[in-house]
């Protein structure tokens, strides 16, 4: 069974969550680096990609979830998690918001 981690830190991830369970997948909030240990995907969900991005920053996050990447794991992300994934955005706010360049 595949196991698909939904970060877990703001915005709608429990409406992924639940979506995945009626799927038979093993869904998996993830709030912490350790979190991410055995899950095969991500998903990052919509919310407020400012405070997503400042979450993430603070809980240790972004090196994990860019070594998903790097190692191949799939890794999506709706509406602000999109955001979030990016390498850079334009008309962003005074002293910007943490990327994770993927």
């Amino acid at each position: 069974m595949q196991r698909v981690g939904v970060l877990a830190l703001q915005g709608d991830f429990q409406e992924h969550i639940e979506m995945l369970r009626s799927l038979g997948v093993e869904a998996r909030e993830v709030r912490l680096p350790e979190d991410l240990e055995g899950i095969d995907g991500l998903i990052i969900p919509g919310g407020e990609s400012t405070t997503i991005g400042k979450i993430a920053a603070t809980y240790n996050l972004i090196d994990g979830i860019r070594g998903m990447v790097a190692a191949g794991k799939p890794v999506w992300g709706t509406c602000a998690g999109m955001i979030v994934m990016a390498r850079n955005i334009t008309r962003s706010m005074r002293g910007g918001q943490p990327l994770l360049g993927v």
